[in-house]
C-alpha cells in the first residue's frame, strides 16, 4: 500500500474530475448578479419612464458635455432596464448566452450611469457600483456544470 504524498510546497493539487473549479465567492455571486440584474433592470425601466413622463423628475444639467435632453436619456434607461431584466432572467435559467450579453449590457448601463452622473449623482454610483460587481461576477465564474438556478 502505498502512501498518498503531499504536493510539493508552491504547487497546487489536481483538481478531483467532475468538481467545481471555479471560485465558490464568484459562483454564489453569479446567483447574486442575476438578481441585481433583475433589479438593476427594474429600476432602470422606472428611472427610463420618469424621464420619459416629464421633465421635471431630474435637474437640468447645463454645460455638461454628455448633454441630452431628459426625454432621451429616459427612452436609454428604458431600453437597457428591458434588456437587462432578459439577461438577467436568462442567467437565473443558467443559459450560457446570459453571462457574454449580461457583461455586454452592464458595461453599457455602467457607461449610461457614468454619463448620467449630473442628474442622479449618489444613484448613479450605487448602480456603478453594483454593475462593477455584476460584471465581476459574471467574468469570474467557471462551471463544468451550467444549470438553471430556477427550479424547473
Amino acid at each position: 500500500m502505498s502512501q498518498p504524498t503531499a504536493p510539493t510546497p508552491g504547487t497546487s493539487r489536481p483538481a478531483a474530475s467532475g468538481a467545481d473549479t471555479g471560485n465558490p465567492w464568484a459562483g454564489g455571486g453569479t446567483l447574486f448578479a442575476g438578481f441585481l440584474l433583475l433589479v438593476d433592470g427594474v429600476l432602470g425601466v422606472i428611472k427610463g419612464i420618469a424621464g420619459i413622463a416629464t421633465n421635471d423628475v431630474y435637474t437640468a444639467v447645463n454645460n455638461y458635455v454628455f448633454k441630452f435632453n431628459v426625454t432621451a436619456w429616459g427612452w436609454i434607461h428604458l431600453v437597457l432596464g428591458v434588456l437587462l431584466i432578459f439577461v438577467g432572467w436568462g442567467i437565473l435559467k443558467g443559459a450560457t448566452w446570459a453571462r457574454a450579453v449580461g457583461i455586454a449590457l452592464v458595461s453599457l448601463n455602467l457607461i449610461a450611469n457614468f454619463m448620467w452622473l449630473p442628474y442622479t449623482p449618489v444613484w448613479a454610483i450605487v448602480t456603478i457600483a453594483i454593475d462593477v460587481f455584476i460584471i465581476w461576477a459574471l467574468s469570474t465564474y467557471r462551471s463544468d456544470r451550467e444549470g438553471s438556478y430556477l427550479a424547473g
